[in-house]
């Protein structure tokens, strides 16, 4: 379920964020405020990257190509979730194994022309400041939600404890499941720009109940 924000202690975002920083592109992957995202970095411009990181702020910026641009430069979407390395393990092989714990969205005002093998940004946080103490979500959505859900799991035949996630906070649940969904690349960029934890959960109950809809073997592909 999600983390505590590391930040939710501070006040504010002066001086908590910085105002440039490294982003990792990954389709169909996002991250979310308090959320835990575990990643596992191979290739060597991240591993470069997650180097630099764990040498300064620890801070990485998750976002998600949009599907233009180059095969090797993609474009990528506006808006992102900044994370700090709260896990870090280096395996036999070399690769890192990485825990990011999201602490804030961003809108990526520029990308930096930097000698880096990976890509920076810089970012504005403002417009995202109630990631830091978010309000919490109505309790009037969880019996919506969980309906949506069992059907989801059912159609899909994921096999859950159900009993932990009718005890889970809501808002954890929320956090959660937005982001482990397997949800396509624009529709989990629809929960990641949801404004609050209210929108969050509207989107993922049409999303769950839209994935639950069955499919007519006859019916064209588009």
């Amino acid at each position: 379920m999600a983390a505590r924000n590391p930040l939710r202690s501070e006040a504010g975002l002066s001086g908590a964020l910085p105002r440039s920083f490294p982003v990792f592109p990954l389709p169909g992957a996002i991250l979310l405020p308090g959320g835990n995202l575990p990643l596992n970095i191979f290739e060597p411009r991240y591993l470069e990257m997650t180097r630099d990181a764990m040498r300064t702020d620890r801070m990485i910026g998750m976002v998600q190509p949009n599907g233009h641009g180059q095969p090797d430069r993609p474009a990528l979407y506006p808006i992102g979730c900044i994370g700090r390395i709260t896990s870090f393990k280096e395996t036999a092989d070399g690769r890192f194994l990485i825990t990011l714990t999201g602490v804030c969205r961003y809108d990526i005002v520029e990308e930096l022309a930097v000698t880096t093998a990976y890509r920076q940004v810089i970012g504005a946080f403002e417009r995202w400041q109630g990631d830091i103490e978010p309000e919490p979500p109505s309790p009037s959505l969880r019996p919506r939600l969980l309906p949506a859900l069992k059907r989801y799991f059912e159609t899909h035949e994921i096999t859950v404890e159900w009993s932990q996630i009718e005890a889970a906070p809501l808002a954890g649940l929320l956090t959660s499941l937005a982001m482990i969904c397997p949800f396509e690349p624009n529709e989990k960029q629809a929960l990641l720009e949801a404004m609050d934890l209210d929108q969050l959960a509207n989107t993922l109950i049409c999303l769950l109940q839209m994935g639950s809809l069955p499919v007519d073997p006859c019916s064209p592909c588009h």
